[in-house]
């Protein structure tokens, strides 16, 4: 489902305007990914959780020349799903 179908489903169900759904998944995008970028954890019990992951900056080898190297440190998103999300998927 994309964020078009979501905002349909959610105004259907809601009563409210295409167009209002629409923005409220707009501004529950920003603020995620702001808070999600200040490291806080976002818990909706049952349903999912969004939380920063870091890792750490580590070294490697090229496979093409064998010399050690650094890879860079990472920061991403990690979306786990809850139990009634997981088991609404099941069916």
């Amino acid at each position: 489902m994309n964020r078009t179908d979501l905002a349909s489903t959610i105004a259907q169900r809601t009563g409210v305007s295409v167009k209002d759904a629409n923005a409220v998944l707009g501004g529950l995008n920003d603020v995620i990914l702001e808070a999600v970028g200040r490291g806080e954890k976002i818990q909706l019990p049952g349903l999912l959780t969004i939380e920063r992951v870091k890792r750490a900056a580590r070294t490697g080898r090229n496979p093409q020349t064998g010399e050690e190297i650094q890879i860079a440190a990472s920061n991403a998103a990690k979306v786990t799903a809850g139990s009634k999300l997981k088991a609404a998927a099941k069916g």
